[in-house]
């Protein structure tokens, strides 16, 4: 029988939560992280020479920020590593999560059929390219998955002026879908989406799609890990849950992210202070 990505992402979810108790005697952390993480191959840098230097395996289950974020509220993860930081900061004040850092940030970009039917390419302004989409009806996939990127993708459009859920359905499409999926959706349909750069960077699929906005500083892209609440789910993995947060901050932590290129360009920034 032929498995669909629903039944695949169920089988990975119930692999991260697994209790202590069933992973055996093998260091394991659960990580509830971000699809830009994954999509972009930063884990696959980072989490062996992690597990390398402590011994210490980590499982990682990639969801949007806000599914993430409910992971953690249930304490089926033991660390998150996500990238809206408003939604971050509440659930810290909630009392879902201790130990907040900065640990990197890159950028959003606005994708988009070479021929730019728009015309936004010339533009420095996301509310302003965004505007011109919305007027020109010429197609959008929003990520509609509650993620970071989609949190950041709906701020956009509060401070363009536009409800573009209105037309949901027309020219706005919302993929409920994890970034790597929207892209290729986006490549299908000859249609502007928001990527953040990473995996607009380690992406393959690109047909038509060409990077056609940035550097407007409202696409900027924290991420930050914290610890998931061991006083309300004692469950939690704290011990090694801190060694990775204290590792990815480490010097060496932050030079392994700086490390990370494709096609000789850096994807992600370490910018954990003290």
């Amino acid at each position: 029988m032929k498995r669909t990505l629903p039944f695949l992402l169920a089988a990975a979810i119930a692999a991260l939560l697994l209790p202590p108790g069933a992973r055996g005697a093998e260091r394991v952390i659960r990580v509830a992280s971000t699809t830009s993480t994954e999509n972009s191959g930063l884990f696959a840098h980072l989490l062996p020479r992690f597990t390398a230097r402590t011994g210490i395996a980590v499982r990682v289950v990639a969801v949007g920020t806000g599914q993430a974020l409910r992971l953690g509220q249930r304490g089926d993860a033991d660390v998150l590593l996500v990238h809206d930081k408003a939604a971050e900061l509440k659930f810290l004040a909630d009392g879902h999560g201790i130990e907040r850092r900065d640990v990197m940030y890159n950028d959003f970009v606005v994708v988009g059929p070479a021929a730019d039917p728009a015309g936004i390419a010339s533009g420095k302004s996301v509310p302003a390219a965004l505007r011109r989409i919305a007027e020109r009806r010429a197609p959008f996939i929003s990520r509609a998955d509650e993620s970071g990127t989609h949190q950041a993708e709906l701020k956009l459009w509060k401070e363009a002026r536009v409800e573009p859920r209105k037309d949901s359905g027309q020219w706005y499409k919302e993929g409920g879908a994890g970034m790597g999926a929207t892209l290729n959706i986006a490549a299908g349909m000859d249609a502007y989406t928001l990527s953040d750069r990473g995996t607009w960077l380690a992406f393959r699929n690109r047909q038509g799609l060409r990077l056609l906005l940035e550097g407007d500083p409202r696409l900027f892209n924290q991420y930050g890990v914290m610890l998931v609440n061991p006083a309300r789910h004692p469950a939690v993995m704290q011990t090694d849950g801190r060694a990775f947060i204290r590792w990815i901050t480490s010097s060496e932590g932050q030079h392994a992210i700086a490390e990370f290129k494709v096609n000789g360009e850096p994807l992600f920034f370490p910018n954990y202070r003290p």
